[in-house]
C-alpha cells in the first residue's frame, strides 16, 4: 500500500498543501494512518479519487 504525505499528495495532484487539508477537512479525503510523529497519511488511491471529484464539482477537468 502505498501511503503519501500531505505535501508528496499536493505534490502528486499539483495542488497546494492547504488543498489537501481542506479536502480532509470537507471529508472528501480521509488519513489512511500516521506517520511516527502522528501526521496523516494517504493512500495513493484515495488521493486521486478525492482529486478527481473535486475537479468535477468545479467543473474543471485536467488536459494532457
Amino acid at each position: 500500500m502505498d501511503l503519501l504525505t500531505g505535501p508528496e499528495a499536493a505534490v502528486l495532484c499539483r495542488v497546494t498543501p492547504e488543498a489537501i487539508r481542506q479536502w480532509k477537512r470537507r471529508g472528501h479525503l480521509a488519513p489512511a494512518g500516521l506517520d511516527e510523529r502522528g501526521r496523516p497519511l494517504y493512500r495513493q488511491l484515495d488521493v486521486a479519487r478525492a482529486e478527481a471529484a473535486t475537479r468535477v464539482k468545479a467543473g474543471r477537468t485536467i488536459t494532457a
